[in-house]
């Protein structure tokens, strides 16, 4: 009876394996021979099921065996090479008529020989060890896909050496122990998931297994509960087998139990998702559930924070959570090349990464494909036109470019990468997948840039309401002028002393007309004139007139010097406030030097004002030094001169860096382009 449930599953297990192998439309050796020995397995397991057809002989038994072997070492010969076209590629081979040669002589022997049992049960050892012999082969040849093979080599390997003991055993005592004939069935029903999950993993094979994922995952758990109550079941059996009895108390007891403890594991969400991810990763044609890998990445980029870093980093993880991978870049592309904006467990720097990097995004920025490194370094002719060096790639260690769009270019792109069990292949559908997670993580991080846009434009729009009262304020003082130069004509006695401060409130008077006027027509702050200048000219006029009243007074060095077109009056603020910023966060014992100097390749005029006062946290320089109206002086500042000052810079090509250590102080560069 024991045997019977195990030789029935085993044959209902099979037979559902064969029915899902018919349904699949790739034709292929490897299919067809996989099919022959899973029908060989059903068959044989049916055979042994004596409440179907009756007590077994030990003839029917042997013969069974070697069939089943004779099933599995045809498919193993197809398995030792994968560029078979037909069955009689594999037949013909010299290689794969040794290896079926015995299992061909243990059938045909009976009939032209009077065969001793024993004789047969040495056979079947030695189909066995056959077995074993052609697992190691395949194993050590399958190379980098050994990981794809292990499972069917866990599968046969478990169950041939199980044959093997079995008949080792009944060689010695000249029969076959019952015991191990009763345990096979549920030996091979046990294994049998190895089976396919090698058949998910080996792709040559042309064999992709498909069925409904509710369907699999319900059935899987409603196997699970079967098993669990055969197993109490069988507990049952062996009391009472042994002479034991159940007690009506503890019957109940143990089946309340046994319901409880079920239910637990069936409705644990961490068991249901662990079943999921099994089933979805080696059971389907399709290897995403679209419509929850949607709602997961939409609910995922929902959760970003406000600031950009958390919007890009999730951006990047989003990526990376669509397809299970655990490491990668997100770059952005500015206008001196890319910067990378986001990292998630980053692999270790590679000296040679920026050379595969501009590599990749030349050749995607012209067509936008995503690119598979690993596929690359097999198939180079696949990416036409793209030159990579191989061994840089190895060091390099990321297998997929991912480029995000914008307008038809280049907005930025991420490099993700995994282990290599989880590694991806992309195939088409893999490929459309990406494209779309990719399309709707560009969109989510350009529509929040877009409305940090707004937001600047809404501080600056408030900023003019502002000025209006600054401006109202300011027409008050200038009529005061106004009228002090109109009386003072009458009131001056000492004529120089009034001379003096005519031209006093004359300057006066002028600054504030011209204040005014920046402050009613913004458009003649910003377009300015540029002229070709000297920058010691302008650094010596603003440390000479506007900060040599504060200590510590700067200090001008002078190393090499071109000329450059500028706006002087802008630079000359932009000077000014840098200048001043730095004199104001150094004591009066401090020093603040500026250095003039040419960048090595002669492309850039550098102006470097160092200081050694209190210095910035890097935090600080990243999230908020540049930020406009965010400002750590109170109501004495506006927070709008640091980002005037790195927004003019890059308006002409140059760019502004700071390098700044708290209790050390701080070096801000500018680079002026020469050209």
């Amino acid at each position: 009876m024991i045997s019977d449930v195990g030789y029935a599953l085993s044959s209902l297990a099979h037979l559902a394996l064969l029915l899902l192998l018919l349904t699949v439309r790739n034709p292929g050796v490897a299919k067809h021979l996989l099919v022959f020995a899973t029908a060989a397995t059903f068959a044989w397991s049916s055979s042994l099921v004596t409440f179907l057809f009756g007590p077994v002989s030990l003839t029917s038994l042997l013969n069974a065996d070697v069939l089943k072997q004779l099933a599995w070492l045809l498919f193993l010969s197809g398995c030792l090479q994968t560029n078979f076209s037909n069955f009689s590629d594999v037949i013909k081979r010299p290689i794969t008529l040794v290896i079926i040669g015995p299992p061909l002589f243990a059938l045909i022997a009976p009939f032209l020989l009077s065969v001793n049992p024993s004789w047969s049960f040495l056979v079947l050892i030695i189909l066995s060890l056959e077995v074993l012999v052609l697992l190691e082969v395949v194993y050590r040849q399958a190379g980098s896909e050994q990981w794809a093979f292990k499972p069917l080599v866990i599968y046969l390997g478990a169950t041939n050496l199980f044959e093997f003991v079995t008949y080792a055993n009944a060689t010695m005592v000249n029969q076959i122990e019952v015991g191990y004939i009763a345990a096979r069935g549920y030996i091979y029903f046990a294994l049998m998931p190895l089976l396919v999950v090698s058949i998910r993993r080996i792709h040559h094979w042309g064999i992709d297994i498909f069925i409904s994922r509710d369907v699999v995952l319900h059935s899987s758990l409603l196997l699970v509960a079967g098993g669990y109550l055969f197993v109490m079941a069988v507990i049952g059996y062996v009391i009472n087998y042994m002479g034991g009895n159940w007690g009506a108390t503890v019957q109940i007891i143990l089946v309340v139990l046994s319901f409880a403890l079920l239910a637990t594991v069936l409705l644990s969400n961490a068991f249901r998702t662990k079943i999921k991810v099994f089933i979805t990763k080696h059971f389907f044609a399709n290897q995403f559930d679209y419509r929850v890998e949607w709602v997961k990445l939409t609910k995922w980029l929902t959760k970003a924070g406000n600031s950009s870093a958390d919007v890009h980093y999730a951006g990047l993880t989003g990526l990376l959570n669509a397809i299970q991978y655990d490491s990668g870049l997100l770059y952005k592309i500015t206008k001196d090349g890319y910067e990378p904006i986001a990292a998630a467990a980053p692999r270790q720097n590679s000296k040679r990464a920026g050379e595969i990097i501009s590599e990749l995004v030349e050749y995607s920025g012209k067509n936008g494909w995503i690119i598979d490194t690993d596929a690359y370094s097999v198939k180079p002719f696949d990416y036409q036109g793209l030159k990579l060096n191989r061994e840089a790639l190895k060091e390099w260690g990321y297998q997929l470019f991912v480029p995000l769009l914008k307008d038809g270019g280049l907005w930025g792109f991420a490099v993700l990468a995994s282990s290599e069990e989880r590694k991806v292949n992309l195939n088409w559908e893999v490929k459309d997948y990406l494209k779309a997670v990719s399309e709707q993580v560009g969109t989510f991080i350009q529509h929040h840039e877009a409305a940090q846009v707004v937001a600047e434009n809404a501080q600056f729009a408030a900023f003019n309401r502002m000025s209006a009262f600054v401006l109202h304020d300011l027409k008050n003082v200038l009529a005061q002028v106004d009228l002090i130069l109109a009386n003072a004509q009458q009131h001056k006695h000492n004529p120089d002393f009034i001379n003096d401060t005519f031209e006093t409130l004359e300057h006066t008077k002028s600054r504030m007309e011209k204040m005014l006027k920046q402050l009613t027509d913004k458009k003649a702050v910003e377009e300015g004139v540029n002229s070709n200048f000297l920058l010691s000219e302008i650094i010596d006029n603003v440390v000479e007139k506007r900060c040599s009243s504060i200590l510590p007074i700067p200090k001008v060095h002078f190393v090499s010097e071109k000329s450059v077109d500028l706006d002087k009056e802008k630079v000359g603020n932009v000077l000014f406030h840098l200048i001043s910023n730095a004199q104001q966060a150094t004591p009066e014992t401090g020093h603040v030097d500026i250095v003039i100097t040419v960048d090595a390749d002669a492309q850039f005029q550098l102006v470097l004002i160092e200081d050694t006062g209190v210095g910035m946290e890097q935090t600080f320089v990243d999230e908020r030094l540049f930020k406009p109206f965010d400002t750590t002086k109170g109501n004495a500042g506006m927070g709008i001169g640091a980002y005037d000052a790195k927004t003019y810079i890059e308006s002409i090509g140059g760019k502004l860096t700071v390098q700044s250590e708290v209790g050390k102080g701080s070096c801000f560069t500018l680079y002026f382009p020469i050209n």
